[in-house]
């Protein structure tokens, strides 16, 4: 996986899920109790219901030394990382009988512990895709080289995604984004009145000579200073992330004959036919025009040495983790500890196991939930989304600021959400992928190639709808635009987010504003632009759209007064849609809690009233 891949896939929890990022007491059988506070100045809820009901674990807590944060999400995922260890384990106990699936993951695994080979290896693994940049001799082959990167997972200037054509749902389409940086955000590139983004930056370079310089590179300074040079060209010529969030502006469908009108002097053919597209599809959709435009300009103002030593870098930063301990310790000294201000390094088997998930992350998941999850779990959730889907059915009935006609698009697309709980019904097939025991980086390569020969071979076939973007051990959730579905991993569905011995108040006020939040998003700033069947379409009367837009301006605005840290606040038009997800999916639970009891009042359990123990389980999702 590339530094990019790694660093979205770190970053990504809290695009997909906020309300993941925190912690709860372990809930007991009916006694779900707040915690006494026991900070200096004790609260009451009504003043402070976070610190109210977390004071304990606040004052107590300590952040790991191998973690940036800590909370409820982390302590689960380092639960979920432990039972994957057992899973592994018992992999290699079967081989040689066990299944095919799990003799290639007790492969995987004895691949990347075998640090003595590592050693003896050095850059010898990378040594063949460096001789092949060094030997570019002109920029048209620029083209063909990221095709390759892209079907390897190595950082490159753009990137391809095989998804539904969100104009057409019921057909795959390649869609190309820009990408190419080494740092998480174009604004590391450009700020230069921020003094923390320029140390960072400053920082950078030292470490892509660093790389460099292990990998053999000859003059790695001047190489370092070539690579940060080109990757602020081309942050200069990005959307914002803000900008990235409109489905409408980075919809741009293409005829393929017509790319290269997009890019004069730079020719599609070569990178269509590297990245096995040509002759599948008749067009593209292009999510950033003008990034490619502005790129094909600096692919011509650029040397060709210039690139070599980009392609390098990213070589070395994409493969590091795979190979000798000198690679690991730069990449994480500078990925870890400079960017996340992590002390040290996980331990070498959680970074094993990591890996064995990112290349057979379905496999690794089909005996994880063999193991570890009841199968009662599923059956008190679906009852639970059912309740939450018939709380949102009313609560859209309701609204005072949508017309009639709006109402009843609502309503349509609120039907046709598919919730998919716990696990696929269609495991995936890793019968055409080969591990080998004595290939760490062949192997971490050949599972990348797999899959993206996986989503190549969609193009031109029938939309798979019982395919799932997360794999059943992710600690996480999320809505699916193009799919209008709603998917809830089995991992976070136990303590603190979901406990099956607790009793309904406790359960709504946690996993069920999760829930809620995910449907949200189905209806928030960018989700409400799609109908019921995943179609990017205008649904919405013209005035219930302006309304629904003034409303959103206001909470923009509540979101960019705060101020997290001194001199950073939060940008409230790019958290928008976890914004609305947040507020929403606690008010639509608050509902669907209450719908549940029938007209009955709820129990008082411990001196604590349903409505308590509501707002306690929600309040410690958040522990953090």
């Amino acid at each position: 996986m590339s530094r990019q891949a790694r660093r979205f896939a770190a970053l990504a929890i809290g695009c997909v899920l906020v309300l993941g990022l925190s912690a709860c007491a372990d809930t007991t059988p009916k006694t779900p109790v707040a915690t006494a506070p026991v900070a200096p100045k004790p609260v009451t809820p009504q003043d402070d219901i976070y610190r109210y009901v977390n004071a304990q674990w606040l004052a107590t807590a300590e952040i790991p030394d191998d973690r940036a944060t800590w909370g409820s999400f982390a302590e689960l995922r380092d639960e979920a990382v432990t039972q994957l260890k057992v899973v592994v384990d018992e992999a290699e106990a079967a081989t040689p009988k066990g299944t095919a699936d799990q003799k290639k993951i007790a492969a995987l695994y004895a691949s990347f512990m075998d640090e003595g080979r590592l050693e003896t290896l050095g850059a010898r693994p990378i040594a063949p895709q460096l001789k092949a940049i060094e030997a570019i001799r002109s920029k048209r082959e620029l083209p063909a080289v990221i095709a390759q990167f892209n079907e390897v997972g190595i950082t490159a200037p753009y990137f391809v995604g095989i998804g539904q054509d969100a104009k057409d749902p019921t057909r795959y389409i390649p869609t190309v984004y820009q990408s190419g940086l080494g740092l998480p955000d174009r604004d590391y590139y450009l700020k230069d009145d921020d003094a923390r983004l320029k140390d960072t930056r400053d920082k950078y370079a030292v470490h892509v000579s660093r790389m460099l310089t292990l990998a053999g590179v000859a003059d790695a300074d001047a190489a370092a200073a070539q690579v940060l040079a080109l990757e602020t060209a081309i942050a200069r010529v990005q959307r914002t992330r803000v900008e990235n969030r409109d489905p409408v502006k980075t919809y741009n469908k293409v005829p393929v004959a017509q790319l290269d009108t997009l890019t004069p002097g730079y020719a599609w053919k070569p990178w269509l036919q590297g990245a096995h597209i040509a002759g599948k599809v008749d067009a593209v959709s292009v999510a950033q025009p003008a990034y490619l435009e502005g790129f094909a300009k600096i692919v011509e103002s650029t040397p060709l040495e210039a690139w070599k030593a980009y392609f390098k870098y990213h070589v070395v930063s994409s493969t590091a983790p795979y190979l000798s301990k000198a690679f690991v310790d730069e990449d994480f000294a500078f990925d870890g500890g400079v960017l996340a201000g992590t002390p040290v390094d996980l331990p070498r088997w959680k970074r094993g196991v990591y890996m064995v998930e990112a290349s057979m992350g379905q496999g690794l998941g089909k005996l994880y939930v063999a193991r570890y999850f009841p199968a009662d779990r599923k059956a008190r959730m679906d009852e639970m989304v059912r309740n939450i889907l018939a709380a949102y059915k009313q609560s859209i009935d309701g609204l005072d600021w949508m017309g009639p006609a709006t109402k009843k698009e609502a309503q349509d697309k609120l039907s046709k959400f598919d919730p998919k709980i716990a696990y696929p019904s269609k495991w995936r097939d890793y019968s055409a992928l080969t591990v080998r025991q004595d290939d760490l980086l062949g192997n971490v390569m050949r599972a990348r190639r797999f899959e993206y020969n996986r989503n190549n071979a969609k193009l031109g076939k029938p939309i798979d709808r019982t395919e799932w973007g997360m794999t059943p051990q992710t600690v996480n959730a999320y809505y699916n635009r193009n799919r209008n579905e709603i998917v809830f991993p089995a991992a976070i569905l136990q303590p603190p987010f979901f406990d099956i011995r607790a009793d309904d108040a406790t359960n709504y006020g946690a996993i069920g504003a999760v829930i809620g939040h995910e449907i949200s998003h189905g209806f928030d700033d960018s989700g409400s632009q799609s109908d019921g069947d995943g179609r990017l379409r205008n649904w919405w009367t013209k005035d219930d759209r302006d309304r629904f837009e003034s409303k959103t301006r206001t909470l923009v605005a509540q979101y960019d007064a705060f101020e997290p840290v001194p001199g950073y606040h939060v940008n409230g038009a790019l958290t928008l849609g976890e914004n609305i997800g947040d507020n929403s999916g606690i008010a639509i639970a608050y509902k669907a809690y209450h719908l549940s009891l029938a007209g009955k009042p709820a129990p008082v359990i411990n001196g604590t009233t349903g409505d308590q123990r509501f707002y306690i389980g929600f309040a410690t999702i958040w522990r953090n």
